[in-house]
Parts: C-alpha cells; sequence; structure tokens
C-alpha cells in the first residue's frame, strides 16, 4: 500500500507515491478486478449501525448481514487478518477482513490503499474490545483513489486551502460536514414556516436585462442570439413585485445572487437570498416573520434559540431591540444628527470616517451607521427609518419626512439583511429611479438602473405590501460561529493561485 506524503515532503515523495497508486491499478486489471465500478447497493449507513448495535456486547457475532460502503481512511493489515476503517457519509465503521471468511476475495486486500471506495457485505460483529465491525465474506472495489489523500487523514489546516480544496477538507473532517447539513436544516425550517402561513415558492430570472432591486455593481454577459447584454441578477425582487401585481399575494424564493464586489468575511461575489413579499403587510409584519425564520432556523440547526456567537451568547428568542439610523448614529457620536445639518461630512471626519464630497446627506449618515454603529449592535436588533436617499425601493415614511420605512435586522455586529414597506406609488418610484440615474451619470457605479418595465408594471396597480430580503449565509454564520462566509459556502471564489513551478 502506498502511503500519502507528509506535507511539506519533497514532490518527487508525491509523484513516487502516485507511481504506486498506478502499479496498483494494473495489478488489479491484471487479475481481473474492474477499478470503477458501476454501482453498488449498501443497505446500511455507519451511524444507523452504532446506533442499533449501540448494547452489543465485546467479542459478539450477530447473523445479522448488512451491505455498507464507503471509503478507506484507515488500513491494518496482520497477515491473514486487516481491520478497514470505512467512512461514509454518515461517520465510520470498522471492517474486519480475514482470510479464513473472504478466501481468495481476500487477495483484493494486498492493493487497497487509503482513499479506496470499497463495499463489503457481512455479518455485524464486535471485536474483543467491543468495536462495531462488520465482519466481511466479500469485499469489492468500486473505485480506485490514484491521488494520496491529504495529510494522512488528519485533514487540511490551511483555512485558504480548506476552501480552495473543499472536497478534500469534508474527505478527512467529519465536523466539516455539518455546513452542509447545516445549511439545508436551516433552509427546510424557513421553507416550512413560510409554507405553513400560506406562502408560495416561486423561481425568477438570473439573466435579467436590468440589473435591479439593490445598488451594486452587476456581473455582465452576452446572449449571442438575441444580441443583447444581460446581467447577473443582484436582487430577487423585482421581478417578485410584479408577481404581487399579478396577484400573488404571499410568496418567496430562496437564490442566489451576483454581485461583482469585494471579497471579506462578510462578502462573496454569489450568495443565497430569501426574499419575501406579503400583500397587505408592513415593515413592522415583516420584522416578525424576521423573528419567527431566525428562531425557527436556530431551533432547527443547533436545536436552542440562544446561540454562542464569537465567545457571545445570544438569545434569538428574546424580541430584538429596535433603534433607529439616526438615533443611533447621534448617541454614538454624542450630538444629534439630522438630515438637514450641512455639517455631517465634518461631523464624519471628526469620527474618523471618510466621505465623498459628491455624496448627499442620507449617504453620509448611512455611512457613519455602518462604520460606527452596525459594528456595535451584538444582540439582536432591528435598525429602522433609514433616510430615502439610499432607500430608492420602500415606501416614504409615514410621520418622517426624508425617511423610508426601511429596517435591518442585525445579529452580532452583521447585517442579516432588509426589509421594508414597500413602494407602490408609480409615480414616487419613477422620481426615485430618476434621482439614480442622475447618481450614476455623476460616477456612482452602484446607483440603482431605471427601470421602465418595473414602473410600468406598477402603473397596473401593486397592493400595500412589506417585503424581506434575509442573507442565508450571514445567518448560517451566526448559526453555527463561522468566522467567515467564506466558510459556509462550500465553493467561494478566490484570487487565482500562483502557478506551481
Amino acid at each position: 500500500m502506498s502511503e500519502p506524503p507528509e506535507a511539506g515532503e519533497p514532490r518527487g515523495r508525491l509523484e513516487e507515491a502516485l507511481r504506486a497508486r498506478h502499479d496498483a491499478l494494473e495489478s488489479l486489471r491484471a487479475h481481473g478486478v474492474e477499478p470503477f465500478a458501476l454501482g453498488y447497493e449498501p443497505s446500511a449507513h455507519a451511524t444507523d449501525l452504532h446506533d442499533r448495535y449501540a448494547d452489543l456486547a465485546p467479542a459478539s457475532t450477530t447473523e445479522d448481514r448488512v451491505a455498507v460502503a464507503g471509503r478507506v481512511v484507515l488500513l491494518r493489515r496482520h497477515g491473514k487478518l486487516s481491520f478497514v476503517t470505512l467512512r461514509d457519509a454518515t461517520g465510520d465503521i470498522q471492517l474486519m477482513l480475514s482470510e479464513e471468511a473472504m478466501g481468495r476475495n481476500y487477495g483484493l486486500v494486498r492493493d487497497l490503499d487509503l482513499g479506496d471506495i470499497v463495499g463489503a457485505d457481512g455479518v455485524v460483529a464486535t471485536t474483543k474490545r467491543g468495536e462495531l465491525s462488520v465482519k466481511a465474506s466479500e469485499l469489492t472495489l468500486l473505485t480506485k483513489a490514484l491521488r494520496p489523500m491529504p495529510e494522512k487523514w488528519h485533514g487540511l489546516k490551511d483555512p485558504e486551502l480548506q476552501q480552495r480544496q473543499r472536497h478534500l477538507q469534508l474527505l478527512s473532517d467529519l465536523d466539516a460536514r455539518r455546513i452542509v447539513t447545516a445549511r439545508a436544516q436551516a433552509l427546510r425550517a424557513v421553507r416550512e414556516l413560510l409554507d405553513s402561513r400560506g406562502f408560495v415558492e416561486v423561481e425568477t430570472p438570473v439573466l435579467q436585462p436590468v440589473a435591479g432591486g439593490a445598488m451594486a455593481r452587476p456581473f455582465v454577459t452576452h446572449h449571442h442570439v438575441l444580441d443583447t447584454d444581460l446581467f447577473l441578477r443582484i436582487s430577487l425582487e423585482l421581478y417578485l413585485k410584479r408577481l404581487l401585481v399579478g396577484g400573488l399575494e404571499r410568496i418567496y424564493e430562496i437564490g442566489r445572487n451576483f454581485r461583482n464586489e469585494g471579497i471579506d468575511r462578510s462578502h462573496n461575489p454569489e450568495f443565497t437570498m430569501l426574499e419575501v413579499y406579503q400583500a397587505y403587510g408592513d415593515y413592522f409584519s415583516m420584522m416578525e416573520l424576521t423573528q419567527a425564520m431566525v428562531r425557527a432556523a436556530a431551533l432547527a440547526v443547533t436545536g436552542s434559540e440562544r446561540v454562542t456567537f464569537r465567545g457571545t451568547e445570544l438569545d434569538l428568542g428574546l424580541d430584538w431591540d429596535r433603534v433607529t439610523v439616526l438615533g443611533s448614529v447621534s448617541e454614538q457620536v454624542g450630538e444629534e444628527v439630522t438630515l438637514d445639518r450641512t455639517d455631517l461630512p465634518i461631523i464624519a471626519e471628526r469620527n474618523g470616517v471618510h466621505v465623498d464630497p459628491k455624496w448627499g446627506p442620507g449617504k453620509v449618515a448611512i455611512e457613519l451607521y455602518e462604520k460606527l454603529v452596525e459594528p456595535t449592535l451584538v444582540k439582536p436588533t432591528f435598525v429602522m427609518d433609514f433616510p430615502r436617499e439610499v432607500s430608492p425601493l420602500a415606501r416614504p415614511h409615514r410621520m418622517k419626512p426624508n425617511l423610508t420605512e426601511h429596517v435591518d435586522p442585525v445579529v452580532g455586529g452583521i447585517e442579516l439583511g432588509t426589509a421594508y414597506s414597500e413602494l407602490t406609488d408609480p409615480i414616487e418610484q419613477r422620481a426615485k429611479f430618476e434621482l439614480q440615474r442622475q447618481a450614476k451619470l455623476a460616477g456612482n457605479e452602484e446607483a440603482h438602473p431605471f427601470d421602465e418595465d418595473f414602473v410600468e408594471a406598477l402603473e397596473y396597480g401593486m397592493p400595500p405590501a412589506g417585503g424581506l430580503g434575509l442573507g442565508i449565509d450571514r445567518l448560517l454564520m451566526i448559526l453555527t460561529d463561522a468566522g467567515s462566509l467564506r466558510d459556509l459556502i462550500l465553493f467561494p471564489h478566490h484570487r487565482p493561485e500562483t502557478p506551481r513551478s
């Protein structure tokens, strides 16, 4: 059996291991063994067996016959008796392989390597030390691994390598698989809650003629047959609102968004969003729905409404705090901040926040909030009432001039999404789009584009509604206490690797 080279060993050792595996491949074929099988039907998984036979006494052999399949992660040969640790999707189970029980089939053990995928048929038993095992009477090679696994199965330790080669991390680290199950559990819980409230799941276009619904730089592509540029969507919003116009009163979509922006602990160019729209709701109903979905996801993933994130216990079951943008900024800087103050840029500079001279007061206020306030909001909090300047799709506030009914849920200092009382007035929407067009002409690449088709849809009449966008990846960061968004995305984007010499 060829052993994988240790990390940091000369490349010659790796090449030697690769040659040895190819030699084993040829040996198998010479003996009539197909190294890449068509299929196999396991009848049990490792975790199921451990649960079912938890009380089986040491040195016991049952008459219960099972078939298991998985990857060889440990192999110990002792002449006519060998032990294999097999890893499947649920965990590890030991195989007891003996020449006595397997006959000529035992010869296959000679050409096994760590990483090979095998199937085994036999009876359930325990060793003298009580380790649950499958005492195999037949072993089948399903896939021959031609490349050695990392670090002798101690796993990839470098975080960037874990993300670049997620397949190897998942192979060697069972705990890493929780990011897959946590996502599935959270999404299932969210869907069940929304379905129970009468919401209908829908799908809208990923390729769009206008990149709307958010203020972000899109990715651009070209459709050759139609001879037109299209954009990968930056938001799900505007097509979902068209469905509200069409009479669908409660809808949601879970899908990928794409934004041509930076990469850091809480940003990735593609990410998963949930967007929900409820006719006859507003941003208060969306706050209640947000709390309910976050609690349901927490219970599904952790079994509790209390989670620990970056060393702090967060109680997601309590009613969330509520603050306003301007009120929280005023408290942070020690003086009242309003949008009619002409010295907002001076206040910003005095507090170490750089602003662009082209920005209006609303944008300056949001910059102050994002730099000074948002990172401090550790307890679950709703931040309400954003300036109209930065909320082109939200309804004007019912009581406060120059503000909108726009709220962001923030947990652990991380914005999880945004919610609105939706703007339904097409005249107001047209005027806001025009302001955004002027901002884009002035050099703001992330200003919202003018979407004439959407405005025309609004002119047919959209009911009053509440809308919510929730970042699934960011929510999972909180629920799993992950250090970075990229830890939760199976295959995040990275700069290209330097070519190997």
